[in-house]
C-alpha cells in the first residue's frame, strides 16, 4: 500500500535572494540567503523519491490487474451469452404404424445455423394424443438441424423444444 508523502515547501525569511561569489575563470556561484527558516520543507532525498516511484509502480500494477479482471468478466459474460443463445420451437410428430413399430421421426431445421455440434436440444413439453408418448429421442444432430422422434404408442405427439449453444463467437 502506498504511503503518501505530504510535501511541504521550505519557507525562509529571504525567499529568492542570493549572494553572488566570483569563482574566477568566468564562473559565478549563487548561494541562497535564507535568514530565519519559518517552515522546514520536506527533505528531497532517496527515501521520499523511491516512495513516490513505488507508489507509481503500485498504481500501474493495480491498473493492470483491474483491466485483466475486467477482460475476464467480459469473457465470462460473452461465454454465458453464447451458452444461452437459444432457439425454441415445436413440432408435431405422427405415427401411422401399429405399436411397437413407430415411424414418427422427422427432421427439424434450425432457424440459425450453428458453428459446431456442441449444442443441446432440451425437450420442454410433450403433449401426446391417442396414447402415451414414451421417450422423446433426439438424434443425428447437424449444424443446420436434428432429428426427433417418440417411442410410445400415441398417434401424435406435439413436442416443444429449445436448442441451446453451438456457437463459437
Amino acid at each position: 500500500m502506498y504511503n503518501r508523502t505530504n510535501w511541504v515547501d521550505e519557507v525562509t525569511e529571504y525567499e529568492g535572494i542570493f549572494t553572488e561569489t566570483d569563482l574566477g575563470g568566468g564562473l559565478i556561484r549563487h548561494d541562497p540567503v535564507t535568514g530565519e527558516i519559518y517552515v522546514q520543507g520536506t527533505p528531497q532525498d532517496a527515501a521520499h523519491w523511491n516512495n513516490m516511484e513505488d507508489g507509481i509502480m503500485d498504481a500501474h500494477v493495480a491498473q493492470d490487474l483491474m483491466v485483466n479482471g475486467l477482460r475476464q468478466s467480459v469473457w465470462r459474460v460473452e461465454a454465458l451469452e453464447r451458452a444461452t443463445d437459444q432457439e425454441t420451437g415445436s413440432v408435431t410428430l405422427t405415427n401411422t404404424m401399429q405399436f411397437p413399430f413407430n415411424n414418427s421421426i422427422v427432421t427439424v431445421p434450425l432457424t440459425v445455423t450453428r458453428d459446431n455440434l456442441n449444442y443441446i436440444v432440451e425437450v420442454i413439453k410433450v403433449e401426446p394424443t391417442g396414447g402415451p408418448a414414451g421417450d422423446v429421442d433426439i438424434s443425428e444432430r447437424q449444424v443446420n438441424g436434428f432429428k426427433i422422434a417418440y417411442t410410445g404408442s400415441a398417434s401424435s405427439v406435439k413436442v416443444t423444444y429449445a436448442v441451446i449453444g453451438g456457437f463459437d463467437r
